[in-house]
Order: C-alpha cells, then sequence, then structure tokens
C-alpha cells in the first residue's frame, strides 16, 4: 500500500523491465560477439587455405612454364603455408634432428646459395635460389632437405653441425613483441606475449584518396596528400616511441615501412578497421613458407 502511494510500485516495476530489457541485450551482444569470433576463425582458415592454393598454383604454373621451354629443371617435391600448431609440429622436428657429428647443414641464404651449400646439394642447389630468402636444413643423407622463409630473418651464415642450427623466434611468434601494421590511413599496433595479444592501439587518418580528388590540381591534390601520410607517419612514430617490447615488427604497405625501425619489416594486405587489419596482419606475418627440396 505505501509503496502505491508513493509511486515506488511503478517505479520498481519499470526497474525490472529496464533489467529484463538490459539482459535481453547483453544476450544479444554476447551472441554476437559468438558469431563475429567464429567468423572470424572461419575467415582466417579460408585465408590459410588461399593462400596453400595459390603457393600450389604458382608451383605448378612454373612447373607448366619450363616444361613449354624444354628446360629439365629441379622440382621442389612440395610447397606448403605453414600456420599454427601445423608449423610448430614441423620446427619440433627438425629441431629434433640428430645426425651425427658434422650431419646437418644449416644455412641461412638471403639470395645466392654459397658454394659450401651448392656443393651439399648438388643438383637440387638452383631450388635453393627459387626459395630465397630462406632457412635450409639438409641432413648429409638427403633425408630432410627443406627451406624454410623466416619472417624474423638471421644474418647470412651456413654450416655443418650434429642438430640443426634453429632460433624459434627467426620462424614463430615467441617471447614479447609488438607488431604494427602501417597503411597509409591507418595504424594498428598490439603487444604479443609468444602470439598471444595483450594490448592494442589503433586509429585511422583523415588521408585524401584518389576519389576525393576534387578540385585540386593534380600537383596539389599529390603535394597535399603526401603531407597528409607525412603527418600520420609522425603520429604513427610517435605511438610506437612508446611500446613496451623487447622486439618490433612493422608490416603493411610497403612503400612506407622504410620509415620505422624494426627488427623486421614485410608488405602484407591488411585490410579493413583498425582491429581487424591487426589480426589479419599478424597471420600473414608469422605464415612460414615451406619448400621441400
Amino acid at each position: 500500500m505505501l509503496d502505491d502511494l508513493l509511486g515506488r510500485t511503478e517505479l520498481k516495476a519499470r526497474i525490472d523491465d529496464l533489467e529484463a530489457e538490459a539482459d535481453s541485450l547483453q544476450q544479444q551482444l554476447d551472441a554476437e560477439a559468438d558469431r563475429r569470433s567464429e567468423a572470424a576463425r572461419k575467415r582466417q582458415a579460408a585465408e590459410r587455405r588461399a593462400n596453400e592454393l595459390e603457393t600450389k598454383i604458382e608451383e605448378l604454373q612454373d612447373r607448366l612454364d619450363r616444361t613449354d621451354s624444354g628446360d629439365a629443371a629441379p622440382e621442389f617435391r612440395d610447397r606448403i603455408a605453414l600456420t599454427g600448431r601445423r608449423r610448430d609440429r614441423v620446427l619440433a622436428l627438425l629441431e629434433s634432428l640428430d645426425a651425427g657429428p658434422e650431419g646437418v647443414l644449416t644455412a641461412y641464404v638471403a639470395d645466392d646459395p654459397p658454394a659450401r651449400l651448392r656443393d651439399a646439394l648438388g643438383d637440387r642447389a638452383p631450388l635453393v635460389a627459387r626459395a630465397a630468402p630462406c632457412l635450409v636444413v639438409h641432413d648429409r643423407d638427403g633425408i630432410v632437405s627443406t627451406a624454410l622463409r623466416p619472417p624474423n630473418p638471421p644474418e647470412p651464415f651456413c654450416e655443418w653441425g650434429q642438430t640443426a642450427r634453429i632460433e624459434r623466434d627467426w620462424l614463430a611468434p615467441t617471447g614479447r613483441y609488438a607488431l604494427a601494421v602501417v597503411r597509409a590511413d591507418l595504424f594498428a599496433v598490439g603487444v604479443y606475449r609468444d602470439g598471444d595479444r595483450r594490448s592494442f592501439d589503433g586509429f585511422t587518418s583523415n588521408v585524401k584518396s584518389d576519389h576525393s580528388k576534387g578540385g585540386f590540381s593534380q600537383a596539389r591534390f599529390e603535394r597535399l596528400r603526401d603531407e597528409q601520410i607525412q603527418a600520420h607517419l609522425k603520429e604513427c612514430q610517435r605511438a610506437l616511441a612508446d611500446i613496451d617490447a623487447d622486439r618490433l615488427f612493422v608490416v603493411g604497405q610497403d612503400t612506407l615501412l622504410d620509415a620505422f625501425d624494426a627488427a623486421a619489416t614485410a608488405a602484407v594486405d591488411a585490410t579493413g578497421d583498425p582491429a581487424d587489419a591487426l589480426a589479419d596482419a599478424h597471420t600473414d606475418f608469422w605464415t612460414l613458407p615451406l619448400s621441400l627440396l
């Protein structure tokens, strides 16, 4: 009775209605988050499969071109794009290789294979030049003979040993590192621990595109666009100056990468908003191309 007189009954009912509406909206948000997560997983799986198929197509086209020209050059036994658990299994297998004293040759080849590697591989050596830059692991008996393209490459070397010389941070996301993606109009950076993102920052910039030329002359339009891109790059550099990580990798638009001091850079086609672009760029950067020699 007192609640009715004070108007509290109506307020309590309203509160109950709002709480029920809030619960319903939260359930919708949770369901939408689950759908987006599943959609992102499916997209990444599709992208990995597309990368594998593109590699296969390039290899088959290259083989067809050489067949048409009568060139009997050696062929790769297979070419694969490794990600996630499959990449980790392959690296663990190579790390476990033990062929006795001076039984395994490991080399990082930036362009042309050194004479020591050519002697070991014989008529298969031209494959290394085609796979370069790459990390080659080859045992003396030729049972294991493979080339990997490391995202974070070491300085060139070539040496025999009992086991393969492999550092995980050349080839897989390990330790604490930052990865940034830079486009002319976008920036995103994440700090990661063993591949798991721990922090995120990102923004977009208002940079003129070709369709926004308007009444500007071509020269003035290009000058204004260049000025906007330079201002955007300075903002990116300022953002990276505050990053706390052991290593920094910068990927994205090829023409912009020289503006950054990074452990490694790579051109990647990362699209979408900053968060989506970073997720795509991280997957692309740590995808490990493998060639069986």
